[in-house]
């Protein structure tokens, strides 16, 4: 049984920092539970958070900021909402 109420874990109190390459598609982990920070490995299958990943489609090869915290309200791109946890 999922439980949606459950919040998501903190993985990192600040975005992480990820080079992206044009066209490639990233699935970014909104639960925190993710060995593969920041990227989703299928662990919110078993937290119980009833969160799933993120897509995220690269436009460019660029570096971005991946939200860490799992509070921004800008899925899946860091908001600065780490500075307020």
């Amino acid at each position: 049984m999922t439980d949606t109420n459950v919040a998501p874990q903190v993985a990192q109190s600040s975005p992480y920092m990820v080079e992206v390459e044009a066209g490639k598609q990233y699935s970014w982990c909104s639960c925190g539970f993710s060995k593969t920070q920041p990227f989703c490995d299928g662990a919110h299958r078993e937290s119980g958070t009833g969160l799933k990943s993120v897509k995220y489609l690269a436009t460019e090869t660029k570096r971005v900021a991946f939200c860490g915290c799992k509070k921004t309200g800008n899925s899946p791109m860091c908001d600065g909402a780490h500075k307020n946890i």
